[in-house]
């Protein structure tokens, strides 16, 4: 519990991914949760059969491309570590986007008239956010400075989100 809280202050924007060496168990049940979290949430906006296959593909994209980061800078043996580091972040994130979903719907239910607009806030924020650890968490990896760092992130983010959307569309 102590190594979680830990690295859930990486989404405040504090401590180095670099100073954590995650155990193995650890290391499983962030990939496990990564995987049922993403699932859940691609779930009720599709299909769970979509939202497995969607997950599945991300998750490969994940790996990928922190694999051609590392590999490509000479610092594969942080693999675990930085892939820890963005895999709690990321959990975080989604874990909170499942509870925007629940009050989505909730909000639904009750008929709230700018339910809209605060889901399209709420996404925004979230994406925004998660942009930012990402970038924070490369930035004190590699020691960039916040606009590559951003680059970085954003590419990541593409690559592990909207390619396997792109495949889902086809």
């Amino acid at each position: 519990m102590n190594l979680l809280l830990k690295y859930l202050t990486l989404c405040a924007f504090k401590n180095n991914p670099l100073d954590f060496v995650p155990p193995k168990v650890f290391r499983r049940n962030v990939i496990i949760f990564y995987f049922f979290s993403g699932w859940l949430v691609e779930g009720l906006i599709a299909d769970p059969a979509d939202g497995f296959l969607e997950v599945s593909l991300r998750m490969i994209m994940a790996f990928s491309t922190i694999a051609v980061f590392l590999l490509i800078t000479k610092k594969w043996r942080y693999f675990n570590q930085l892939f820890t580091a963005i895999f709690v972040c990321e959990n975080f994130i989604m874990t909170l986007a499942t509870a925007c979903e629940a009050l989505d719907v909730y909000m639904v239910m009750t008929h709230v008239v700018y339910r809209e607009e605060i889901a399209i806030f709420l996404a925004t924020f979230l994406v925004v956010w998660y942009l930012l650890i990402v970038g924070y968490i490369l930035r004190r990896f590699y020691t960039l400075d916040v606009r590559s760092s951003i680059i970085f992130a954003i590419t990541y983010f593409v690559l592990t989100y909207g390619i396997p959307m792109l495949f889902m569309d086809i």
